[in-house]
């Protein structure tokens, strides 16, 4: 990754943007493995495709133009988990989008099945997607587990934010925890080695995972209740507590509405969250899910953007803006390391944060 200097200390990281960056920041990008584990750059579904369709970065239909990719490449995020919502019949082709997208560009792209993937990814030049979906509406029978696995899948929520065979979601109207059907379901994605994520669960769902589970589940992408107004696809306290307990890892998000119920609401009180999940159960316990593609939302062109609103209950509570300010753009990572370095965390805490600790955990999880 170019970082052309412009004085002692400081760098411009994107030729097109003036920001500049200290030394240390760069330094720190530079250094780990960045994990975003909710993002997804590329239209791999069909509500994505929908959306960008008209998008200049995005040029006919499912291609991607050089320039893109080359945003994704220098964004300093190595690992991308491009998991959607998605019915059950839209999540083979979606999968078998992404292996054929990675195929398409073997130089800069990779799945990640394993830790050992990891190693054949370099700063700039070749980034990693690990295969999820928002819901296992997909797992009809137990043997799905396996077959969606075998396709490359290692990640799958629960449920999104309805209730499904396995559970319920965050906003429906009560909450019976998992089925036994569900409970079966995590069970064989321990077996496997699959991760069970509970992000958009509802909270009798989530603690049930956390306590049938026999490895660490996963919340890739949620922030904390009590500092976003008591927003339903938050977490409650006994839920964070859960995670820390199990030894996983909370993914916090930039999605407005999830950060705060007023204004302003911009990168400093992103950093709330992850201070209040460090100081609840610890720094190990806290990364990134930013729930974004490189831009945000709030450049979706019209009717996309108000149709993609439209899409949610009126709990999830969307404001005028989607995204967090000086979070939604490609060089978001470098200001949140300025974020973090402003708040007092050191060199090793912040890389626990940008990748250290969801590399570790999904270690524990994968392993055979």
């Amino acid at each position: 990754m170019a970082l052309p200097m412009l004085n002692i200390g400081a760098y411009r990281v994107f030729a097109d943007s003036g920001t500049r960056y200290s030394s240390r920041t760069i330094d720190l990008v530079k250094s780990c493995q960045v994990f975003d584990m909710l993002s997804t750059p590329f239209p791999f579904g069909p509500a994505m495709l929908a959306a960008f369709s008209d998008h200049p970065k995005r040029q006919d239909g499912f291609a991607i133009s050089d320039a893109y990719l080359q945003t994704v490449l220098a964004s300093g995020i190595d690992v991308l988990h491009p998991a959607m919502g998605l019915a059950a019949d839209e999540v083979a082709p979606y999968i078998a989008r992404i292996n054929a997208l990675v195929a398409e560009h073997p130089q800069q792209l990779r799945r990640v099945d394993a830790i050992a993937d990891l190693q054949g990814l370099k700063k700039g030049e070749r980034v990693g997607f690990i295969v999820g979906v928002q819901n296992s509406d997909h797992f009809r029978e137990l043997d799905d587990v396996d077959l969606y696995y075998h396709l490359g899948q290692r990640v799958s929520q629960l449920t999104y934010n309805s209730r499904n065979l396995i559970g319920t979601g965050a906003t429906d109207r009560s909450d019976g925890g998992l089925s036994d059907f569900g409970v079966q379901i995590v069970e064989r994605m321990n077996a496997l080695g699959m991760a069970v994520d509970v992000s958009h669960c509802g909270d009798r769902t989530t603690l049930d995972a956390f306590e049938v589970s026999s490895r660490p589940v996963l919340i890739t992408h949620s922030n904390v209740r009590s500092l976003a107004g008591g927003h339903v696809r938050c977490k409650p306290d006994a839920a964070i507590e859960a995670m820390g307990r199990a030894g996983s890892v909370m993914g916090i998000t930039g999605v407005r509405n999830f950060v705060r119920d007023r204004e302003p609401t911009n990168i400093e009180h992103m950093v709330d969250h992850i201070d209040y999940v460090a100081k609840l159960v610890g720094i190990e316990h806290v990364g990134i899910g930013s729930d974004m593609d490189m831009d945000g939302y709030d450049d979706i062109p019209e009717p996309a953007y108000s149709k993609l609103k439209a899409a949610y209950k009126a709990s999830y509570a969307f404001r005028e803006k989607l995204d967090v300010d000086d979070f939604d753009h490609p060089r978001r990572t470098f200001d949140l390391v300025e974020a973090l370095l402003r708040r007092g965390y050191t060199d090793q805490h912040i890389e626990l944060v940008l990748g250290g600790n969801f590399r570790r955990v999904l270690g524990d999880i994968w392993q055979g």
